[in-house]
């Protein structure tokens, strides 16, 4: 299988923004996740393999988009207006078309990539 890679995380102020990259993605559903410390790992964006469907959690509905290219295996998470509880090491994750809310039902992950709000 097709390894996924997180690029793009780093420090931002408060207010600021990242785009995050998720290549490798495929003919798959790619969510986004992230974990902050002590925390569970939560959804935080989808999007579905076939008509691009996309989902966002509470948290990020507003903030963040979600988009692919599919011919260039990538998918993407734009977040504005970031703050300090958007800390924290975010991960893509795969799994055959359609988008699932539950960590478990993604067979795929990338090594992820941290995110820090601060100022």
């Amino acid at each position: 299988q097709v390894r996924l890679v997180e690029t793009g995380g780093g420090l931002v102020q408060p207010g600021g923004s990242l785009r995050l990259s998720c290549t490798g993605s495929g003919n798959t559903a790619i969510a986004w996740f992230r974990q902050a410390p002590t925390k569970e790992r939560e959804g935080v964006a989808c999007i579905s393999s076939s008509d691009h469907t996309s989902y966002y959690a509470d948290s990020g509905m507003g903030r963040f988009t979600i988009s692919r290219d599919n011919a260039k295996r990538t998918v993407y998470l734009e977040m504005n207006n970031l703050t300090p509880d958007d800390t924290a090491v975010y991960y893509c994750a795969a799994r055959s078309y359609l988008c699932s809310s539950s960590v478990s039902a993604y067979t795929r992950w990338g090594q992820g990539t941290q995110v820090t709000v601060s100022s």
